[in-house]
């Protein structure tokens, strides 16, 4: 059970990190922007950065809280404004994008949890002291 909290973050910053490159490739604009995102091309890579740079802090436990807390920045828009399965009207494309809600709804949910406790006792910010 020692690592159990290091493997955790790894495997929920790994969604993350997978996906990051993608928002700096040009594919995702088109599909933000059928979805009415305003300034895709602007908010695609911005939300990359945020993707990559809380899974990074959240892997390595540095400043972990503040990961999460970029997590919950990434997720909340993306959520809302991707995966609006209530304006689907097409049966399966509806299902689709509530099981895309949902999971992004559970992993909001485990950002502020690690936001909240931060990263535990194998990580670089349990290595810092806090000043006296």
């Amino acid at each position: 059970m020692k690592y159990a909290e290091l493997l955790g973050r790894i495997f929920f910053s790994a969604i993350f990190l997978m996906s990051a490159p993608g928002h700096f490739t040009g594919g995702l604009v088109p599909y933000a922007q059928s979805q009415g995102v305003p300034l895709a091309i602007i908010a695609v890579p911005l939300s990359g950065l945020l993707a990559l740079a809380g899974a990074l802090l959240i892997i390595l436990g540095f400043k972990a809280r503040y990961g999460g807390a970029l997590i919950v920045l990434f997720l909340a828009p993306v959520t809302v404004m991707m995966h609006n399965f209530w304006a689907v009207t097409e049966p399966m494309a509806r299902q689709i994008q509530m099981i895309m809600f949902m999971k992004n709804l559970s992993m909001m949910g485990g950002a502020l949890l690690i936001a909240y406790f931060g990263a535990g006792p194998l990580s670089m910010d349990a290595k810092v002291k806090p000043k006296a």
